[in-house]
């Protein structure tokens, strides 16, 4: 379990944490769960239905970044509540973006109490390198009044910047089973 920062140029509302962990990663499914304490006045996108889908940032969306290590290239998810997400890889630090071919699409909701929201997500394997791995793990966080926060495993900059090398900090080992 790993525990996110707020960007301190964009402090939330009411959301106090946010807990993520890699539930899972098996020859099917990488599965990841961001757990939000705090979570009264979050903005929840409506249900769109699976597909992708551009700019999800804009609103409460996860992301989650993978990078082979010494890679300079890396894998960019954005799973929103909605369902909707979208799969990116970069040849470089905000370089080369183009979208990733996927063999199915994620499977992603969104479980939300008075002060608790849990979010998981189940990232088909098969679109994912079958190698040890460095994951980076983020979240856009809309509270209600259009309020956002912006969450990373850590921050270096003034303005948040997800696709910093320093955020990659998660060591994820090869998949089970295969």
């Amino acid at each position: 379990m790993a525990e996110l920062t707020c960007h301190p140029a964009h402090p939330s509302v009411l959301v106090r944490s946010i807990e993520t962990r890699v539930i899972g990663f098996d020859r099917n499914w990488l599965r990841v769960r961001w757990r939000i304490l705090g979570a009264g006045k979050l903005v929840v996108p409506a249900f769109a239905g699976k597909g992708r889908a551009s700019d999800l940032w804009q609103t409460t969306c996860f992301e989650l970044f993978l990078q082979e290590p010494g890679a300079a290239g890396y894998i960019e998810f954005n799973l929103s509540p909605s369902e909707r997400w979208n799969a990116y890889d970069f040849s470089g630090r905000r370089e080369g973006m183009v979208e990733r071919p996927m063999p199915r699409e994620p499977e992603c909701g969104l479980r939300k109490g008075s002060d608790i929201a849990v979010f998981d997500a189940a990232i088909p394997a098969a679109a994912v390198p079958g190698t040890a791995l460095r994951c980076g793990f983020t979240a856009v966080i809309e509270e209600e009044g259009g309020v956002k926060s912006y969450w990373s495993l850590t921050h270096k900059a003034d303005a948040p910047d997800f696709h910093d090398p320093a955020c990659f900090t998660i060591d994820l080992a090869a998949p089970t089973g295969t």
